[in-house]
């Protein structure tokens, strides 16, 4: 392409005339191919190599759209894997029951950026702080029967809670909590996380990282169990 150089003002003509005199233009650079948009009713040929083209352009597109999609998520997963792990690091710092639940709303407060944490503990610790998060229920779970069904399945629950089960958890805050998350921390007790926004928690949402926050947690505070 030794004709091939840089003009201020070419015009159409020019243009189209520079190109039928240079029909493997677009061999050496297949990107502006990529963009060109060729008119289908021009006959046949033309529609179909526009149509092959449209589609490979919208087949780019969309790859393009996942690969920035999935990007979007790993960066996300770890973000919270770290959050995870600086945690579970928290609680095996953790000295006492009261030390191990406190760590617990901290992190959820600060970093995971939670608006309402309520932990529950089916046993008493006169250790325990004097908190609007925290609840005992000291004669286990007996004395939530609001909760019976979800500790029986022992799986996550995403989404808006039943009135009863925000009432029991969050009390006068109840009706400030638009969705929520309950998790089963083993046999002692739940972690219900309150959120101000409808569109937080919801049934469909991954619970892995939700899983592992349980498990890391009923570890830790079953390590005072006998206490």
């Amino acid at each position: 392409m030794s004709e091939l150089s840089v003009k201020d003002g070419l015009t159409a003509m020019e243009v189209a005339s520079y190109l039928r005199r240079h029909s493997d233009f677009l061999k050496e650079f297949p990107d502006i191919a990529m963009i060109l948009r060729l008119p289908r009713e021009q006959g046949s040929a033309a529609s179909l190599a526009s149509y092959q083209l449209e589609v490979l352009r919208d087949k780019n597109n969309e790859f393009s759209r996942r690969l920035h999609d999935l990007i979007e998520i790993a960066h996300e997963n770890e973000t919270l894997m770290v959050r995870v792990h600086t945690l579970t690091l928290a609680l095996m710092r953790a000295t006492s029951l009261a030390d191990t639940v406190t760590r617990v709303v901290a992190s959820l407060t600060e970093d995971f950026h939670t608006d309402l944490v309520r932990v529950v503990l089916f046993r008493s610790d006169p250790d325990l702080p004097a908190a609007e998060w925290l609840l005992v229920e000291a004669d286990g779970r007996g004395s939530m029967p609001a909760f019976a069904d979800f500790l029986k399945r022992g799986e996550p629950l995403c989404g808006r809670l039943q009135q009863d089960k925000l009432d029991a958890l969050f009390g006068a805050r109840a009706g400030d909590v638009q969705s929520a998350v309950l998790l089963a921390i083993g046999e002692v007790g739940m972690l219900a996380i309150g959120s101000l926004d409808a569109n937080r928690f919801h049934p469909g949402m991954g619970t892995v990282f939700l899983r592992l926050i349980a498990e890391a947690m009923s570890a830790a505070v079953g390590r005072y169990s006998g206490s």
